[in-house]
């Protein structure tokens, strides 16, 4: 629904300011339509230095061209950068979006499985079909842990890889372990491996005790430097 033309004429002026709104209603009165359309591009201009945060707006030209129009009460006729449109257009009821009402086989899988095994049903070579199954059955897998927070088995997903394509698409269980074909690969870098150097007991008997030895002469220094002090007698 629409708002009426004075409601919208008065979210324009306080947008905008009185003068800009009056200045707009001048156009009409401009004869010719290159003037018209020069002193147009003057108060476009001006609304901008105005409303220097304008600038910052998705589609802030084509935006307050049509607010150009619309205080001009949609009868403005200028060579504008920008197709002319009325508000009224922002207040129509927006088309209904479809939504799907079928609700996946597998609740762990969702649509988008489904429809990639249908995608995948229309290949007809067999090894772009072989391809497109086992990306297939490596989404299932990583989506399956996702849902049920455990590790799912590779026998697992092809039970439900066949049951979702009503048995054509299938692979052999013994390569899917063997290459493990239904994990990702790993970009990560390998763990280092750190050569062991050569230990010499003996060396690190002497060094262990070289470092408790020095450790028990300087307690003892420290030990005997302190005396105790005898209290001090009093002069007689």
């Amino acid at each position: 629904m629409s708002l009426p033309s004075p409601h919208k004429h008065e979210l324009l002026q306080r947008e905008y300011g009185q003068s800009t709104f009056q200045l707009v209603q001048t156009l009409r009165t401009i004869e010719d339509k290159a003037e018209r359309t020069r002193r147009a591009h003057q108060i476009v201009q001006l609304i901008f230095r105005l409303n220097a945060n304008l600038r910052d707006q998705p589609d802030a030209q084509q935006k307050v061209w049509n607010h150009l129009y619309e205080m001009a009460d949609e009868d403005l006729d200028v060579d504008s950068p920008f197709p002319l449109t009325s508000l009224a257009q922002l207040h129509q009821q927006p088309k209904r979006v479809p939504y799907p009402s079928k609700s996946p086989k597998l609740k762990a899988y969702g649509r988008s499985v489904e429809d990639m095994i249908a995608k995948a049903l229309t290949l007809e070579d067999p090894a772009e079909r072989e391809q497109a199954t086992i990306a297939i059955g490596r989404t299932m897998k990583f989506l399956y842990r996702s849902y049920s927070k455990e590790n799912a088995k590779d026998i697992t997903i092809l039970k439900h890889l066949k049951e979702l394509s009503g048995g054509r698409l299938e692979l052999d269980p013994v390569q899917v372990d063997a290459q493990n074909l239904f994990e990702f690969a790993t970009n990560g870098r390998p763990v280092p491996f750190i050569v062991p150097q050569p230990r010499n007991d003996r060396n690190d008997r002497d060094a262990r005790r070289g470092s408790s030895g020095g450790g028990n002469r300087r307690d003892k220094q420290r030990r005997g430097g302190k005396k105790r002090q005898e209290p001090q007698q009093p002069p007689q």
